[in-house]
């Protein structure tokens, strides 16, 4: 099978195909910005590189969220709820964890269907 590699820098790929696998690095918002504000920036992210990638979030089939503070998780859900396709909602995980920068409050790492 063949691997397509997109946005490829020294160190990552925003996005990775595989056969009918697309894998996206872990996308995060405007650093200092509010969980919510982040959490559209990282959702608009998303929905560009599935598309660049042949997809979209309707083919989503794992979505793993880290909040540097589980007290963002309703805040995020917010945004997040509004933004899944119902009926097609796709396997899920949310913890915390320190992200990259004290800055970052929320990071989404996708994998999807072409």
């Amino acid at each position: 099978m063949s691997i397509e590699r997109f946005h490829t820098g020294p160190r990552m790929s925003q996005a990775v195909v595989h056969g009918d696998t697309v894998y996206l690095a872990g996308q995060v918002g405007e650093p200092g910005a509010s969980v919510a504000d982040q959490t559209k920036k990282c959702l608009e992210q998303v929905d560009a590189l599935l598309a660049e990638c042949g997809s979209s979030k309707e083919h989503i089939l794992q979505a793993i969220i880290w909040l540097a503070d589980m007290n963002d998780f309703a805040e995020m859900n917010s945004v997040w709820d509004a933004w899944v396709p119902q009926g097609h909602t796709p396997a899920r995980a949310c913890g915390e964890a320190k992200l990259a920068t004290p800055e970052y409050k929320v990071e989404f790492i996708i994998t999807a269907a072409k």
